[in-house]
């Protein structure tokens, strides 16, 4: 991805001297991908030694952001970026297409979707969503403190 991409986050510091590692990747907006976007997750954590509670969380919100950008935006392709830089790990996901009012939590238990923005609320310590500009998607990310192994 180019720099400049509408997946840098918005929200984190990198002024000058700040180290951070960054990851993207792209996978087709199919079923399939989900197991992908996991699987390329772990490696790059394992590859940047991050272990612990914030690699478990970090790859479990990867697949729900994924699998909502999968069922609920009529995109072809969907976009991914983990970036870890002061102690936070970010994942961001951007889809190509536009869910009115973007992601939104349920809070009741009958319903069939929506349960899965209740995990990455709960694993992470913020997370939002904004337009990705240029009528190209949305992204949803998230924030989570990076583990003990690793000091991002």
């Amino acid at each position: 991805m180019a720099p400049g991409s509408a997946l840098i986050p918005r929200l984190m510091d990198l002024s000058p001297g700040t180290e951070a590692l960054r990851y993207c990747f792209a996978l087709p907006a199919h079923p399939e991908s989900v197991a992908g976007a996991r699987r390329l997750t772990r490696a790059r954590l394992e590859k940047w030694r991050l272990g612990g509670d914030a690699y478990d969380a970090a790859v479990l919100i990867v697949s729900e952001l994924v699998t909502n950008a999968v069922v609920h935006t009529a995109s072809a392709r969907v976009l991914c970026e983990l970036r870890c830089t002061g102690g936070r790990l970010r994942v961001s996901v951007q889809d190509q297409g536009h869910q009115p009012g973007g992601p939104r939590l349920s809070l009741t238990s009958d319903d069939e979707h929506g349960r899965g923005l209740l995990l990455v609320d709960s694993m992470s310590a913020a997370w939002g969503s904004h337009d990705a500009g240029n009528g190209s998607g949305r992204i949803v990310w998230a924030e989570l403190p990076c583990g003990t192994e690793r000091s991002c």
